[in-house]
């Protein structure tokens, strides 16, 4: 049994523990579920965080990174609108942070909005960085996902008794969160599990191959001093790891070099679920394209300007010009021609924006896209979105940023001190009212509330200043991407 808070509308319980300290005999090995306990568990305040490192400056500034110490960091967190309930639907959230960041206690997720509007909401911790992702090709990968994995089916297991039905379940996420959900949307072994799935600013395209993986690997035990094999990674002290990874994964951002990185050059992100033939047998895409997870509708969207987040605050939105931008438009796949499109709608004058958007619909919207056009054939309904409102931060400049929707989906706009919160202090309450209201809605009945995506019909709505539905908003570049992404 466990004790909660009682907050007057909704009652929380902080820091259950789904699974044994991954730590010892446990650590870098499959979760273990936990073992029941005797009496009374105290679940009054957030579980210990799984080892990470802070945000890479200036980040560190800006996203709140809760670090809470201890070793049962295998937990998660439940809000529940009253005891006595039953049948109601869950929401399950899982955090993004490139998958070296994050985790359920950060306050932009508190759920007691979810659960005052009848929905249970449930965010958890899974393992980052080496001891969650490292592919050494032993039979032992994905740890991360295996976490997450573990925590639905302790939800599966445990929500009824706080009023939940496991039948119904919706799992989101927002960047590496949402990668997450489009890797789980993908697997056989998550069938079952969850009847809808939310993905914001993330989707099915952004995985290692076995191979890129095992580099990385082999450069985190080049700069430790050690053998690649999972024994010697396992006696690394957990904070000298988690240092070497941090310095490791500034590298591809700092020293792009694809003969070395691979597709790492691009993702930007050292660790992420690798296509080991084992948890992941394929591109998660590729499944999904074959018709895994059709019977999951699915909720998908990106924010109008996501990749302002990255170049804005470090200053070289500033900085690009236009050999910058033909450069990293070749990069990505587009030629003279297809870059003359952007060129052509967007102000020639601000190559930062030109590129913040190639980058960002390379990253995000595209990928978006393509998962609602693989799932054509599916039996569930798949839907789409666009956040357009703009943040005052920057002079203007941050604009719809990546994550700048999260407090509207929380409806948590102003609840807390941390420095992110200066990004939407002016936010439209209403605003916020409107896209909450839509995220109950479809966790509730799997509809929004909005016509579902097909190509026929690309309908998406638009959560901003003037919220509507539009047909194929910038189809002009959406049609730059075919056959490159």
């Amino acid at each position: 049994m466990v004790r909660g808070v009682d907050l007057g509308d909704v009652v929380c319980f902080k820091g259950i523990p789904y699974a044994e300290a991954p730590f010892g005999e446990n650590r870098m090995r499959p979760p273990v579920a936990h073992s029941r306990w005797d009496g009374v568990r105290d679940c009054l305040d957030y579980g210990p965080t799984v080892p990470k490192g802070p945000y890479a400056p200036p980040f560190d500034k800006i996203l709140p990174e809760p670090s809470i110490p201890g070793e049962e960091c295998l937990n998660l967190n439940v809000w529940t609108p009253r005891l006595d309930a039953k049948g109601l639907p869950v929401l399950v959230w899982i955090h993004g942070g490139s998958f070296l960041n994050g985790s359920g206690a950060v306050s932009s997720y508190d759920g007691s909005n979810f659960a005052r509007d009848g929905v249970i909401c449930v965010t958890i911790n899974y393992r980052l960085g080496a001891d969650g992702f490292l592919f050494l090709d032993d039979g032992i990968s994905n740890l991360g996902i295996l976490d997450q994995l573990e925590a639905l089916s302790w939800v599966q297991d445990n929500i009824s008794a706080f009023g939940g039905d496991p039948a119904k379940v919706t799992i989101a996420g927002e960047s590496a969160g949402a990668m997450s959900v489009g890797t789980l949307l993908s697997l056989d072994a998550a069938k079952g599990l969850f009847r809808g799935a939310i993905l914001e600013s993330g989707a099915a395209h952004h995985y290692l191959s076995a191979g890129t993986a095992k580099k990385v690997a082999g450069y985190l035990a080049e700069a430790l001093g050690i053998e690649p094999i999972r024994d010697q990674f396992r006696a690394v002290e957990v904070d000298r790891l988690v240092e070497a990874t941090s310095v490791l994964a500034s590298e591809p951002q700092a020293k792009p070099d694809p003969a070395k990185w691979g597709e790492v050059t691009l993702n930007l992100m050292i660790f992420e679920p690798t296509v080991d033939g084992k948890v992941l047998k394929a591109p998660p895409i590729d499944s999904i394209r074959e018709g895994t997870g059709g019977d999951v509708s699915v909720l998908i969207g990106t924010n109008r300007e996501e990749f302002n987040f990255f170049t804005v605050p470090t200053g070289l939105y500033d900085s690009i010009n236009s050999a910058v931008v033909s450069f990293a438009a070749m990069a990505f796949g587009l030629d003279a021609e297809k870059l003359a499109v952007y060129q052509r709608l967007l102000s020639e004058d601000l190559q930062g924006e030109v590129f913040s958007q190639i980058a960002g619909d390379w990253f995000f919207r595209i990928p978006a896209i393509r998962l609602a056009e693989a799932r054509q054939g599916a039996k569930a309904g798949t839907y789409l979105y666009e956040f357009r409102w703009r943040s005052p931060m920057f002079e203007g400049r941050l604009g719809s940023c990546h994550a700048i929707e999260l407090p509207f989906v929380f409806d948590t706009l102003g609840v807390t001190s941390e420095a992110i919160d200066r990004a939407f202090v002016e936010g439209p309450q209403e605003l916020a009212e409107e896209m909450h209201s839509a995220w109950v809605a479809f966790v509730k009945t799997l509809d929004p509330g909005w016509d579902s995506y097909s190509p026929e019909h690309r309908a998406v709505r638009i959560f901003g200043d003037e919220s509507r539905v539009e047909v194929d908003p910038r189809g002009e570049t959406r049609e730059v991407w075919k056959g490159v992404r």
